[in-house]
């Protein structure tokens, strides 16, 4: 036994000093799940054999200077082919290409680790995606994975998209100084007070009859107008037992974190940022997944923060693939056009959400949903409590069923009074539904308008529930074209106005 003992006592030390390259355990996960308003599935945090393999030992630069592409891409492979492990990134500055995830990985990222995705065009394939949920053609995701299993990103590093290179910018989101200092250090060329990277992303703009969405039938010009094929940061599409936890997401060429028909998916202590002038900046979209967990994450970015989606107009009800099972716990939002949202690209549908414990500060809008004609799917049991906002520039809560595609406050109220004034058509499979929705223990102060709640004519919001709700705000609470609302103990502190305006298109109210 006293030759054991110093055995087991270095043991133990050798045991303390081995890299921690994840911290969360199943049971943080089950905590979570167990107490969601609907019956959650078990999320499975991934697991991973006890095998390292260190990027450094494959040659890559960690100043900066080279692409450490190569590296990155073949310790990962060679992990995969044995049969999984962890891929470590040590302390330093590294310049790569798309990097592709591939399954039984976790890339772990040492403190004081910078990954920084290069802004050559010819290092990025276009290839056949989604985007805004329509299926077009993208440059290739810095950070991708297409139908791998039990994958991963942990630790203390950023991977930053160098997104500033890729976006078009808008003069009026700068101040002149930085707007002079942009165009100094880019280049690029302005047309009507928006700044485009070349010539090239201003005639793909000419050519989308939906937002950022090309429609271009000759091939050859997919090339041509490359620069404007500008990638979401994170792509995982249809995997299954993800982990992103730790590590920050930053300046993304287009949405930060996009997962598309993925199953058990946890995101827990990210910091996710993009300049708040960001075009199309989105945090996380969560697209036609199911079982997720997003825990403790910090997000300042440029357009929706956290948000629900699942295709959009047809090619998102032909998927037919819902966004469910989702808990959002203890998350901070500083910037962003919304700080959850659901919608507008919800054809597939979305269902069984819970929020709680949530902080929004400065957000264009507190909690949003949104959709318009043609979108159809249907939106249904999403439970809403314990949340937090202050200074909000316009709704603290919203529902917008005529959603026209700009951020809170930047559509004109001519061009919102034309689509409310068009005739209304009958109810079809086009037509987008929100129903069964619990919001309540809400706190919210410097708001523009409390609450607005604008449905269609032909399929009205239904049956929500505001309950325990205190929000001090410039201008109170609208209710249009609702049917089953019940408002309970909800006070609205309002400097202009009516505390409630509740229109004659509203039905089955009750005021306790």
């Amino acid at each position: 036994m006293k030759r054991l003992l110093p055995l087991l006592l270095i043991a133990a030390v050798l045991g303390a000093c081995t890299p921690q390259y994840q911290t969360t355990k199943q049971s943080d996960i089950d905590e979570l799940t167990k107490s969601a308003s609907f019956e959650m599935p078990n999320v499975l945090v991934p697991a991973f054999p006890n095998r390292t393999y260190n990027v450094l030992d494959y040659g890559a630069d960690p100043t900066g200077l080279l692409l450490a592409t190569e590296a990155i891409q073949k310790a990962i492979d060679e992990c995969t082919a044995a049969g999984g492990g962890t891929v470590i990134i040590p302390a330093g500055i590294y310049t790569t290409a798309p990097i592709t995830l591939k399954s039984n990985v976790r890339l772990f990222t040492e403190k004081n680790s910078f990954i920084i995705f290069s802004h050559d065009l010819d290092l990025y394939e276009i290839y056949d995606e989604w985007f805004e949920g329509i299926p077009t053609k993208r440059c290739t995701s810095p950070l991708n994975a297409l139908n791998a299993e039990n994958i991963a990103i942990t630790g203390y590093g950023t991977f930053n998209g160098n997104g500033d290179w890729w976006r078009p910018l808008k003069k009026g989101k700068m101040a002149p100084s930085l707007w002079k200092k942009h165009l100094k250090e880019k280049g690029g060329i302005v047309v009507n007070d928006i700044w485009y990277p070349d010539s090239a992303s201003l005639l793909a703009q000419s050519y989308c009859v939906d937002q950022n969405v090309p429609v271009i039938t000759d091939d050859s010009l997919w090339q041509v107008v490359k620069s404007f094929l500008r990638p979401v940061m994170l792509h995982f599409v249809g995997c299954k037992n993800i982990l992103l936890e730790g590590v920050t997401f930053e300046n993304s060429p287009a949405w930060n974190l996009h997962p598309m028909c993925c199953e058990n998916l946890i995101l827990r202590d990210l910091n996710v940022r993009n300049p708040w002038y960001s075009q199309n900046g989105d945090g996380v979209d969560v697209e036609s997944c199911k079982n997720v967990v997003i825990s403790r994450c910090s997000f300042d970015v440029g357009d929706d923060a956290i948000c629900m989606k699942s295709g959009k107009d047809k090619p998102g009800r032909d998927r037919g693939i819902p966004t469910e099972n989702v808990v959002v716990d203890d998350c901070v939002v500083y910037h962003g056009h919304g700080g959850f949202v659901c919608g507008s690209e919800m054809s597939g549908g979305i269902k069984n959400v819970e929020v709680r414990n949530n902080l929004y500060i400065g957000t264009d809008v507190g909690l949003r949903f949104k959709s318009t004609r043609g979108r159809g799917g249907i939106v249904e049991n999403i439970y809403i409590k314990d949340v937090n906002m202050v200074n909000i520039p316009n709704e603290g809560l919203l529902f917008d069923l005529f959603y026209g595609g700009k951020g809170a406050g930047e559509e004109t109220e001519e061009e919102l009074a034309a689509r409310m004034n068009a005739e209304a058509p009958e109810a079809s499979e086009e037509t987008p539904a929100f129903r069964n929705i619990v919001i309540e223990n809400v706190k919210g102060a410097i708001i523009q308008r409390a609450i607005y709640f604008n449905g269609l004519p032909e399929m009205k919001i239904q049956n929500v529930t505001l309950r325990n709700i205190t929000m001090s705000a410039t201008q109170g609470a609208i209710f249009r074209q609702t049917n089953g609302l019940i408002i309970e103990n909800v006070h609205i502190n309002c400097a202009q106005g009516e505390a409630y305006s509740i229109a004659p298109s509203v039905e089955n109210v009750k005021i306790n």
